[in-house]
C-alpha cells in the first residue's frame, strides 16, 4: 500500500514583469492557509512519511509550515510533468506514505491521470490537498481518494 499526498502550495502574490515566477512569495492570506492545512495535516499523516517540494520559494514555504523535514526537487517545478512526479515518488510501487508540495496544473494532472478523468477536468486549489491510496484488492490494483481538504474549510 503506497499514499500518495499532493499538496498545492498556499496563495502567492502575483508575478509582475520581469520578475522571476520562482521568487514569489506567499501572502499574508497564503501563509496563513499554508499554517491551518499544516496543523490538519500534521494530525492526519503516518510516521517515515517522506515531503518533497517544489524549489519555487512559495512551496518552500507552504512545505516549511508543516515543520519537518523535507528535499526540494527540480522534477516539481511549473512545467513539471505528471510521469516525471510519478517516477520522482516511485508510484505504485513504493510502501508508505509521499507528501508532494508543487504547482498546479502538474498536480491536478497527475490526480487526472491516476483517477482515470480527463486533465483539463481536474483543477486542484491552492493550499488544498489530495490524499491518494494505492492498494491491491483480490490481485487488482486500485486508486482511492481517501481525502480532498482545503484551508478555506478548516
Amino acid at each position: 500500500m503506497m499514499d500518495l499526498i499532493l499538496w498545492r502550495h498556499a496563495e502567492a502574490i502575483e508575478a509582475r514583469d520581469g520578475e522571476d515566477d520562482l521568487q514569489r512569495a506567499l501572502t499574508p492570506r497564503g501563509e496563513k492557509q499554508a499554517a491551518r492545512m499544516a496543523a490538519w495535516l500534521d494530525r492526519q499523516l503516518p510516521e517515515g512519511l517522506r515531503v518533497l517540494a517544489s524549489p519555487a520559494r512559495r512551496t518552500e514555504q507552504t512545505a516549511r509550515a508543516l515543520g519537518r523535514k523535507f528535499k526540494l526537487r527540480a522534477e516539481l517545478l511549473p512545467g513539471g510533468n505528471p510521469d516525471e512526479l510519478l517516477e520522482l515518488v516511485q508510484w505504485p510501487g513504493a510502501r508508505g506514505a509521499v507528501l508532494v508540495v508543487g504547482h498546479q496544473p502538474l498536480l491536478g494532472q497527475t490526480v487526472a491521470r491516476l483517477l482515470g478523468m480527463r486533465e483539463a477536468d481536474c483543477a486542484i486549489r491552492k493550499g488544498a490537498v489530495w490524499w491518494l491510496r494505492q492498494r491491491q484488492r483480490q490481485d487488482v490494483a486500485q486508486t482511492v481518494l481517501m481525502a480532498v481538504q482545503s484551508p478555506e474549510f478548516l
